[in-house]
């Protein structure tokens, strides 16, 4: 069984008025005086108004379910005991005139002197997928035969569209606010492990980034463990939500290490296509169309989905995971994604139904 992990990075915001609040370090030392969850599984990140978790190495989604809804838990009552909330958005909805401080880190300091207006408007949470790969070889040719699905799972995961109190009329702005760092977005195609070194060294010793913890490409090889790094979805406002990506994502690692071993062609795509194809599953989500990897061209979105769910069919059976996560992307197909329904909130009560709705899925599946 291929194993798989979980991280998610969530805003910490004022109960009333969802404005960000610098609270990480208290809620992380509240979170550690409970049984609940352990000190190492709740973490800093860049700004001190988010707070990220990550779930143990599992070998079954209902693990990871398991996990996420514990940590969560724990996050969410450490919050609520320092009189702030975890909201589940990939992009904060509101802002305040002062940007949030930075988390007192060298690394954070540095990148803060660097791109300060950029590291300002870091208010975004994603979710990255760990899955297990046997050696870092086999890491490369995974990377160059899941990236054509990247904007599919961007799109399936969008949960975005708010800025400043205002629809940005994206379905994931967090994707347009993190590609403007240096090394981001889609990776390029690798000839193999030889390249893909050879290029990171490139960036590094030239001096472009600092290290290889800034390459924020949508994809890559972990650097601290043995599996590939899926990093191009934003955070889900349920559970069961991350559950299903974890277990696409699975699938789509242990299908291109099957094709690989058979010697199977990988589906190619342009960088430039592959660019593009991001920016617009950014836009529109699953409202309307998303590039077809197969054909190379636009359709709707409900099908190149159904394609992808075909694609890696075998080996969602062969781990028992195909009915649930079957289940779950239809149900995703008729109520839309976490970026529609906050959408749907703005437009029927506006804000405050907007942080209902954010900050109750710590707790939901």
């Amino acid at each position: 069984m291929i194993t798989v992990g979980v991280e998610e990075e969530y805003l910490l915001v004022d109960p009333q008025t969802l404005l960000p609040v610098p609270l990480v370090q208290q809620v992380r030392a509240t979170a550690s005086l409970a049984p609940i969850a352990d000190a190492l599984e709740i973490q800093d990140e860049l700004l001190q108004a988010q707070i990220e978790v990550a779930t143990p190495v599992c070998t079954a989604l209902e693990e990871v379910g398991g996990h996420l809804l514990r940590l969560r838990h724990a996050v969410a009552t450490s919050a609520q005991a320092n009189g702030c909330r975890i909201a589940i958005s990939a992009t904060a909805p509101v802002r305040d005139v002062l940007p949030v401080p930075v988390t007192d880190t060298a690394r954070y300091l540095e990148m803060r002197s660097e791109a300060r207006l950029l590291v300002d408007e870091q208010l975004i949470c994603g979710m990255h997928v760990h899955v297990g790969v046997p050696d870092r070889e086999t890491g490369v040719a995974v990377l160059n035969r899941l990236r054509v699905w990247l904007p599919t799972l961007l799109a399936m995961s969008a949960n975005g569209p708010l800025w400043d109190g205002r629809d940005t009329g994206f379905a994931s702005w967090r994707t347009i606010v993190f590609g403007r760092w240096p090394v981001s977005g889609p990776a390029p195609y690798f000839a193999g492990l030889a390249d893909y070194e050879a290029r990171v060294d490139g960036l590094v010793e030239s001096g472009l980034i600092p290290d290889r913890g800034q390459l924020y490409w949508q994809a890559r090889l972990s650097e601290r463990y043995p599996t590939v790094e899926v990093r191009c979805c934003d955070v889900q406002l349920e559970a069961d939500d991350a559950v299903m990506l974890a277990g696409i994502i699975r699938g789509l690692v242990a299908t291109a290490i099957a094709e690989e071993k058979a010697g199977a062609a990988p589906a190619l795509c342009r960088p430039e296509v592959m660019q593009a194809a991001t920016w617009h599953a950014a836009r529109h989500g699953l409202t309307g169309t998303l590039l077809d990897p197969a054909g190379g061209r636009l359709r709707r979105g409900a099908d190149v989905l159904g394609a992808l769910l075909s694609h890696v069919r075998p080996a969602l059976e062969e781990n028992g995971d195909y009915r649930e996560v079957r289940s779950l992307v239809h149900r995703l197909l008729r109520q839309g994604t976490a970026a529609d329904r906050q959408r749907r909130a703005l437009t029927e009560t506006g804000l405050p139904a907007v942080a209902s709705l954010i900050t109750a899925g710590a707790t939901t599946g």
